[in-house]
């Protein structure tokens, strides 16, 4: 009885084991999301045939710019066209049938963080579509004690923010079956 008792221990914690391998990357959402303004991106805000009212600036770290007849309006996290579509609004009162138009000038808040076991953690610019892959190379790759396979992409976009895990020798070995993650504005790579 012993022997049978230990050998369905043995299985048992096997079987539980097994249950805590990381997750393959498989499907992700890469689809391509309209733009959405952040914090320190420089902006044009013209309002037509109005050069009085017309500016380029910055967006402050609290998110919002400043407009004269407008006052104070938030910037982070809304595209151009919602934004210009606010300021639209507003001015109504003061402009006969405003036509008001926002152009980001400068993106400057498009960043990707990556942190733990890379040889240089940090925060990197994000222009175009960039990979996990890609990231990890900008980060100058893994040190010797990271564990490749226990990746996680801290997402903060949506109401809760969401956790995806990612096994580098998944995305390497099978790159026909694992499409590679590519990172959004604000995302944190943690390499344990």
């Amino acid at each position: 009885m012993g022997k049978t008792s230990a050998r369905w221990w043995v299985v048992l914690g096997l079987l539980i084991l097994s249950g805590c391998a990381h997750k393959a990357t498989g499907k992700v959402d890469n689809s391509d999301q309209p733009y959405r303004i952040g914090r320190e991106d420089l902006l044009d805000v013209a309002v037509w045939r109005d050069a009085d009212l017309s500016r380029t600036l910055p967006v402050r770290p609290d998110g919002f710019i400043s407009l004269p007849m407008v006052g104070e309006v938030r910037a982070e996290g809304r595209t151009p066209t919602e934004l210009s579509d606010e300021i639209r609004e507003a001015l109504k009162p003061y402009v006969q049938e405003p036509r008001v138009t926002v152009v980001v000038r400068e993106v400057n808040s498009s960043r990707v963080f990556i942190t733990g076991e890379v040889a240089n953690p940090g925060a990197y610019p994000l222009r175009g579509r960039v990979s996990i892959l890609q990231a990890i190379a900008l980060a100058g790759g893994f040190t010797d004690f990271a564990d490749r396979d226990g990746i996680v992409v801290l997402r903060r976009s949506g109401a809760d923010g969401s956790t995806i895990p990612v096994s580098y020798s998944e995305l390497v070995d099978a790159p026909d079956k694992n499409e590679p993650l590519i990172l959004r504005p604000g995302d944190t790579i943690v390499v344990p």
